[in-house]
């Protein structure tokens, strides 16, 4: 009776605070309410509607295991399948993008990060915003296949499919793709330059591995509704990601963002040393009072940023040095990073931090998106950190924050298991173990064998290996150009 009444006055929370927002038609979620200089937050971002729905699936999860509510589940559950293919309606209207951007890597061929909420339109240039973020895709990517694998039917048809297929190779190069990333900005000193981001590698890889030979129609799909990708892409994504880390780019020496690459969702770290150091370099070099900063010397909605100004020259940064807003979004990775780490300690310490930094409405604690730090307090906050008061701006909430605190929340009071939420088992994943190369030797006829052996190697016919038969490497390429062909949506595969 006691877990009834709690889910009940999170359905509450969840209903005020999220379905409320929810349009009726394409089932968009704005990332907020407020309207400034920094843009329209009314807008749908990718990214933001993903991790804000996970709090209803969440939810869903929870009422699954009580008997009688099977109409809260069947609501929760629908308004998490109408987001998600209200998203994916809205992507493959840029089928035609998908396609060119497989060829030229082009990132005004990027797919858009994000939609007018209420018809799933463009609603800004293709050069216009920094569309290429390569992270939103794939983490679009990653909890379908972890939402399908839930019980959810998000996928409905063989054309769907496909364009998901193509989505595959619309993010296998990411190991090679400078994007903007995840604060849709690319180099830290803001000018347009796209750099190779460790984050987006990070959640590329995640989703490659979510999906290889997932079946998108769950446990009633057959072969053609199965996803392929190649064992190679997911290579070189980790190499490339062992590669950068712990740094998140050549200009971000260290980055918040990277919590969602060595813990839920991406789990797509293999090496924990090094997934531990990058958790410490984090928590030590960006931690707050209020929040952890994005990263070092970021001006996005200090007072001393011109939002006017394209961007700054790398010197210019120093001005924003130790007043970088801080954002209690990371307080809730963090809380769930210590849950799937069975550290007690540490998801408890997060979770009352994010007590502390919430905002009282009449109805419930509220997340703003940012603290920063006030005009008159500059100097003071300048020379001795972390002495002066911050104050929210005026993000109330930021969704996709509170979403991550209440799927926290959940987790750690017991209404759901880690697995619920993570029912591929990415976070249980074994280290990699250290590549073996190996090297077989085919002899073409027995003369061939012969002379081989002579020289000390030992070899088979293609006689001696049937019934396997073998083929030339062009003819498998020339079957991988039709998987996820789909000439209704001038796809090539």
């Amino acid at each position: 009776m006691a877990e009834s009444r709690k889910l009940s006055s999170y359905y509450a929370e969840v209903a005020t605070v999220i379905l409320s927002r929810q349009h009726p038609i394409t089932g968009l979620l704005p990332a907020s309410t407020d309207v400034n200089e920094h843009g329209d937050y009314r807008d749908a971002w990718v990214r933001d509607n993903v991790y804000s729905i996970m709090a209803v699936w969440a939810l869903a999860l929870a009422y699954r295991k009580q008997d009688e509510h099977a109409d809260k589940v069947y609501e929760l559950e629908h308004s998490v399948i109408k987001l998600m293919r209200g998203l994916l309606s809205a992507m493959m209207r840029q089928s035609a993008k998908v396609e060119a951007f497989k060829e030229s890597l082009d990132p005004f061929m990027a797919l858009h990060a994000k939609y007018d909420t209420a018809t799933g339109n463009v609603v800004v240039a293709d050069n216009a915003w920094g569309h290429l973020q390569l992270d939103a895709t794939s983490l679009y990517l990653l909890m379908l296949a972890q939402m399908t694998a839930s019980g959810l039917s998000i996928i409905y048809t063989l054309d769907e499919v496909n364009f998901i297929q193509n989505l595959v190779f619309y993010i296998s190069q990411a190991y090679r793709t400078p994007d903007y990333g995840i604060w849709e900005r690319g180099d830290k000193t803001n000018h347009g330059e796209a750099e190779l981001n460790a984050s987006s590698v990070a959640m590329a890889k995640a989703a490659l591995e979510a999906l290889a030979g997932f079946n998108l129609f769950g446990v009633d799909g057959g072969q053609s509704s199965v996803i392929h990708v190649l064992p190679d892409d997911i290579a070189r994504a980790r190499i490339t990601l062992e590669a950068l880390l712990p740094r998140e780019s050549s200009s971000k020496e260290v980055d918040a963002a990277l919590l969602s690459a060595i813990s839920f969702p991406a789990f797509a770290v293999d090496d924990q040393d090094l997934s531990k150091r990058t958790r410490e370099k984090i928590i030590e070099n960006l931690s707050g009072l209020y929040g952890l900063k994005r990263f070092l010397r970021d001006g996005h909605q200090t007072v001393l940023e011109d939002p006017h100004r394209l961007h700054y020259e790398a010197e210019e940064l120093r001005q924003f040095e130790h007043i970088e807003a801080e954002w209690p979004l990371f307080y809730a990775y963090l809380a769930i990073d210590g849950l799937f780490r069975n550290d007690a300690e540490q998801s408890q310490a997060y979770l009352a931090a994010l007590e502390k930094v919430a905002i009282k409405s009449d109805a419930f604690e509220l997340l703003p998106e940012l603290y920063f730090v006030p005009l008159e307090s500059i100097n003071a906050e300048k020379q001795k950190p972390g002495s002066q008061k911050r104050v929210p701006n005026a993000n109330l909430p930021l969704v996709w924050a509170q979403s991550l605190w209440l799927l926290a929340r959940l987790i750690s009071e017991g209404h759901i298991l880690l697995s619920d939420v993570d029912p591929l088992l990415r976070h249980r994943q074994n280290r990699q173990p250290e590549p073996v190369l190996q090297v077989s030797l085919l002899a073409e006829d027995e003369t061939v064998k012969a002379s081989l052996f002579a020289r000390g190697y030992q070899s088979e016919t293609i006689a001696e290996i049937e019934p396997i038969k073998l083929r030339r490497s062009g003819l498998l390429a020339e079957a991988y150009t039709q998987v996820g062909r789909n000439d209704k949506l001038a796809l090539s595969g």
